[in-house]
């Protein structure tokens, strides 16, 4: 029981960030400074994201340059948010993208790394595999006005997937990466997300026909399973249970935003498109 009750005052910690971080602007009636707040919130788990990765990437035998990393991943946050938040056009940064993957291979001649080639290779994995996906998010909010009920049909899937399981599993979905994950707990869930996408989509952005919000509830629920069987795999391939202890009861950084890295760039390039 007192596990349970961290857990859940984890969670509301969690929630209460993110939710009030995003909605800053409307609260305290200036959009842009409320963009800042939760870009600064984002830029701060784009950190906490990359110090867990570059740890399961070292934990792998690897050795990324992480002074380039973190710099990547800061430097490539602000490149993508900044098109999608103000009047910048995004091809005024499209000539730093060859020196930006050239510098990791350059740098490993001053790097004693017995494979610089997959060292190389890794340390840019966290500017695409957690930059990019958490600076997409303000523009999800700001211009697309979904990112709030991404997260609700994100954290709906994650529930009812659990609770489904718990009750009714009884075939396992993927017992290699994710012990606890069965094929009946991942039809609920998938379910009851497309359900709420259904019934409450059009009250956050009416401009959104119903098929759309179908369309995103699939997404969030079928990626959101695959965004955390990945981290799960990831993580116990070097024989770690969680990325971080930042949450009690949940893990790290990671472990609370793998969903999300993979469901949202999906879902921005399916409002682009549609």
């Amino acid at each position: 029981m007192k596990k349970f009750w961290i857990r859940t005052a984890s969670a509301t910690v969690y929630a209460l960030l993110f939710i009030g971080t995003m909605l800053s602007g409307q609260l305290i009636g200036n959009e842009t400074i409320g963009t800042i707040i939760f870009a600064a919130f984002l830029l701060f788990v784009a950190c906490g994201c990359t110090n867990e990765f570059i740890k399961i990437e070292r934990l792998a035998g690897a050795s990324p340059n992480a002074a380039v990393a973190y710099a990547y991943a800061v430097g490539t946050f602000l490149i993508v948010l900044l098109p999608n938040i103000s009047e910048v056009e995004i091809d005024d940064f499209i000539y730093l993208l060859p020196a930006l993957f050239i510098l990791p291979f350059v740098l490993q001649l001053w790097r004693h790394s017995a494979n610089p080639f997959a060292d190389a290779a890794l340390t840019l994995v966290p500017m695409l595999y957690i930059a990019i996906p958490l600076a997409l998010m303000p523009y999800l909010h700001t211009k697309c006005n979904v990112m709030l009920m991404v997260l609700i049909m994100v954290w709906s899937n994650d529930s009812f997937a659990y609770m489904g399981g718990s009750l009714l599993g009884k075939h396992k979905m993927w017992e290699r990466h994710s012990p606890g994950k069965t094929w009946e707990g991942t039809i609920i869930g998938v379910l009851f997300t497309i359900a709420i996408a259904l019934i409450f989509g059009p009250m956050f952005d009416t401009a959104i026909e119903w098929y759309d919000w179908l369309v995103l509830a699939i997404i969030c629920s079928v990626i959101d399973t695959l965004g955390d069987l990945t981290e799960s795999m990831l993580k116990r391939s070097v024989g770690l249970k969680d990325s971080g202890n930042i949450m009690p009861g949940h893990g790290g950084f990671l472990d609370r935003f793998d969903s999300l890295l993979v469901s949202v760039p999906c879902i921005w390039v399916y409002l682009c498109f549609r």
